[in-house]
């Protein structure tokens, strides 16, 4: 197997075990952030962690988060080369651009800060770390297989799953979450491995906590008559416009970090702990900004916060996830997006149930879609989000009122970021994935991989290639076709010459990249993702 590869037999073994151990990968994460929270705070039942933290001298509450940084800020210094946390966006990237792998020892570290962050009082998500954990199990197991670029992508769309089932308890919505989000796709030939991957994640949950949903809702919602789904057209839109300031809220405050960052020129070890002081001094006023945020997403739920009380808390909330993720703390936003979506929906259904009282249903109907609405919209992932929802509240009667609410929040989002915010991110790094694949497979072919080196067939004569370089017009082997490309276009060229530059010897020519060879390249690339998507 480590020779040729796995047989389709073999293959679904693998992902069996890939499932099993994902789901136990985020079985330990979420103890161990439950043992941790639990000692920090004093807390048994974390459900209940705000209103614990809020009982809590001032100057504790105030102190964890610093602490929570500090170690934060150690370990991402010593184990990562650029200081930053690893999430869903770079499995999206690994999965695109690295034959399905992500970097092992800076994903181990980012899941110990993620750890300590989520323990220590910061507000952000679970799910996002325990993904990347997950990927980073698939990238050790399909590099000693030796897997091809189509079964790395497969095992790790089998990791995802086991790993978001175990921890939402949603084997559907983990299996689609694995191919919307990671894979991009929905090809036959991967769905039968991530399914059994997602249905083994889940039995490790439920072996641990039994069959039992996240969020209890208080009654079951219902509409009121047909009449009422425009309201929820227009939720959608709030929620998708309210989703749109949180992702750029978070990348306004990582860019304001950074600004302050080089001006004080403090360490970038001490970015975090920055951070967790300024999270500690909201938390000593707004306690419900502290960890996941169930307590108060189950509140909004159940229809017990006033109006104000659900708006407050939504721009805190932003406020919170912004300094946390601009403070390279760690974490995920799925589960704030959750509560955002939560306390906006219940601030909309108050609204609209008081000034339609007669053709309104439940309030807590209008938080369940504002919670899928905004979620869906944060991920770019109308259907595993829908479903998360559902087997998140165990409420599958009000499904056309979400949908509708989904469909029409990413509609919108998708507009005004790139298509949700982990894409957003990568293209912020440089990273082109939004587009398709005839964006960022050009990024993925070497210079070295298609040039013709001097002794080749109608190889370019090397004076021409030296014409050339003495004009500046060349390329490293190294380089991708992303860069050759505009370079051909921006000259009008038949071929690049491909030359390593030395200080001492000048530049050595290797050969000529010519526009012919990287187009029939890239032409097979996209052939080769067709046949993927399509097998």
């Amino acid at each position: 197997m480590r020779l040729r590869g796995p047989s389709q037999v073999q293959f679904w073994f693998i992902a069996l075990l890939i499932g099993v151990a994902s789901g136990f990968a985020a079985l330990f994460f979420r103890k161990w952030i439950n043992s941790l929270q639990s000692f920090f705070y004093g807390v048994e039942d974390l459900h209940l962690l705000h209103s614990a933290a809020s009982e809590l001298p001032w100057f504790l509450v105030l102190s964890l988060p610093v602490m929570g940084g500090l170690i934060v800020g150690v370990i991402l210094n010593w184990f990562t080369p650029d200081g930053r946390v690893r999430s869903v966006a770079d499995v999206i990237e690994g999965a695109a651009l690295n034959e399905g792998r992500v970097e092992k020892r800076a994903g181990l570290a980012s899941a110990a800060a993620s750890l300590i962050t989520l323990s220590t009082g910061g507000s952000a998500g679970r799910e996002g770390p325990v993904v990347h954990l997950a990927a980073v199990l698939s990238s050790w197991v399909s590099n000693r297989i030796h897997a091809s670029g189509i079964t790395g992508r497969d095992l790790m769309g089998c990791a995802v799953a086991g790993a978001v089932s175990a921890s939402f308890n949603a084997p559907i919505a983990g299996a689609l979450f694995a191919l919307e989000v990671i894979l991009r796709h929905f090809a036959v030939h991967a769905f039968a491995p991530i399914a059994i991957a997602a249905v083994a994640g889940t039995v490790i949950n439920r072996l641990e906590f039994g069959d039992v949903t996240e969020f209890t809702l208080a009654a079951e919602g219902a509409l009121s008559f047909y009449v009422e789904l425009p309201a929820f057209m227009l939720l959608g839109c709030v929620c998708g416009l309210i989703a749109v300031l949180m992702m750029r809220s978070i990348f306004m405050a990582d860019d304001f970090g950074t600004w302050v960052v080089e001006k004080i020129h403090l360490p970038p070890v001490f970015r975090p702990a920055l951070a967790g002081l300024m999270l500690g001094l909201l938390a000593i006023v707004f306690p419900h900004v502290i960890g996941v945020g169930y307590e108060t997403t189950s509140a909004a739920l159940t229809g017990q916060l006033l109006i104000w009380q659900a708006i407050v808390f939504t721009v805190i909330k932003v406020a919170a996830v912004a300094i946390t993720m601009a403070g390279r703390m760690g974490g995920g936003v799925f589960s704030p997006a959750l509560m955002v979506g939560a306390m906006s929906g219940l601030a909309f259904g108050l609204i609209a149930t008081a000034v339609f009282p007669e053709v309104s249903g439940t309030v807590t109907l209008y938080a369940l879609a504002g919670m899928g609405a905004v979620a869906a919209a944060v991920l770019g992932a109308p259907i595993s989000t829908t479903l998360i929802v559902f087997e998140l509240t165990g409420d599958w009667q009000t499904g056309l009122a979400v949908m509708v609410a989904v469909s029409l929040s990413t509609a919108i989002a998708s507009k005004l970021v790139d298509r949700s915010f982990f894409l957003t991110l990568l293209e912020r790094r440089g990273v082109h994935l939004a587009a398709g694949p005839q964006a960022y497979l050009l990024a993925t072919v070497r210079v070295h991989q298609c040039y013709r080196p001097p002794d080749a067939t109608r190889a370019a004569k090397e004076d021409d290639c030296k014409d050339l370089i003495s004009k500046g017009i060349y390329i490293s082997p190294n380089a991708t076709l992303e860069t050759a490309m505009p370079i051909f276009e921006a000259h009008n060229l038949v071929f690049i010459p491909v030359v390593t530059l030395h200080e001492e010897s000048g530049p050595e020519l290797h050969g000529a990249l010519f526009q012919v060879d990287a187009l029939r390249v890239f032409s097979k690339a996209l052939a080769d993702t067709a046949a993927e998507e399509h097998s």
